[in-house]
């Protein structure tokens, strides 16, 4: 049995599919299932670890704008939840192994591009910091005995249920419906990873661990930039409906550039990401289209 928290979010929800249709158990956790589902919660945390062999953890506070607001609760649950899962796993008499979903905002802007798994850790925010503390965590749970991973993602897209206010789905949301697409600083240049490509690291991952392999950090990235002001000319050449692109500067809080290298994940896993951002976005954007539905599309003059 797997447990995986955060089972309904963006990655949650595409890799449990997954891992089902691999013939996988999975056991769900997520308070949007239901909200005794709550990592913060001690006791709910230990429940769900009953007769579990390993632990996808995924369950955080995952936009940086949402750390910069309330700064308490990306504490709670990006920090000290994982805390306590890692102590009730090298707790239990058979210790599940631990996958910890970390982010390429624990480099902030680094020097050398494509950045490595070895680059220097400078997180420039609320959540970034957050995540370094909890590889921390990890680490000091690896030499106390636990078989543990980390795994870092970077701007992952691709599903009709992801937070509208990413800046994929958001520039995708208006491609399909109209509006205005905001872009906080066009020569911002990220590496934009499918979730279906992700799942499936994450899943060759998981395998390693069930294994009993001890594996160092993996990317789980594309390996190619793309600035936000193309990314927006994308968007608006796969556009259903009438838009406009609004400039604006970029945030001080937030990594200006990334790019990340796949190579270890190619290497170690036979991982790589298939899916261009081309091809990434037209789905997306179709998929949104068919979401709005063809009522809607004629109110908005689509």
């Amino acid at each position: 049995m797997i447990l995986v928290t955060g089972s309904e979010g963006l990655v949650g929800r595409h890799v449990c599919a997954r891992l089902e249709a691999m013939g996988r158990a999975v056991r769900r956790f997520d308070l949007r299932r239901n909200p005794r589902e709550d990592v913060r919660r001690a006791e709910a945390l230990e429940a769900s670890l009953r007769d579990v062999t390993g632990v996808l953890h995924l369950a955080a506070v995952t936009r940086v704008d949402a750390g910069e607001a309330d700064p308490a609760n990306c504490e709670a649950t990006n920090v000290d939840a994982l805390h306590q899962l890692l102590k009730l796993c090298l707790e239990r008499p058979h210790r599940p192994w631990v996958v910890f979903a970390s982010s390429r905002e624990v480099y902030g802007t680094p020097t050398t591009f494509p950045a490595s798994e070895d680059a220097d850790l400078k997180p420039m925010n609320v959540y970034a910091r957050s995540k370094v503390r909890g590889e921390a965590m990890v680490q000091a749970a690896r030499e106390a005995g636990l078989r543990a991973g980390i795994c870092r993602l970077s701007s992952v897209y691709g599903c009709v249920a992801d937070h509208p206010d990413r800046v994929a789905m958001a520039f995708a949301g208006v491609a399909a419906r109209g509006g205005a697409m905001r872009v906080d600083g066009s020569d911002c240049e990220f590496d934009f990873t499918a979730v279906r490509d992700v799942a499936i690291g994450l899943c060759r991952l998981i395998d390693a661990m069930e294994s009993g392999e001890q594996l160092p950090p993996i990317h789980f990235v594309s390996g190619r930039g793309v600035r936000l002001g193309t990314l927006a000319t994308l968007a608006g050449r796969l556009a259903r409906a009438p838009f406009e692109i609004i400039e604006a500067p970029a945030r001080t809080y937030d990594v200006s550039r990334f790019i990340g290298d796949p190579t270890r994940a190619r290497a170690l896993l036979g991982w790589q990401a298939d899916t261009s951002i081309e091809q990434g976005m037209a789905r997306l954007v179709a998929d949104l289209s068919m979401a709005v539905g063809p009522s809607a599309r004629a109110v908005q003059g689509a």
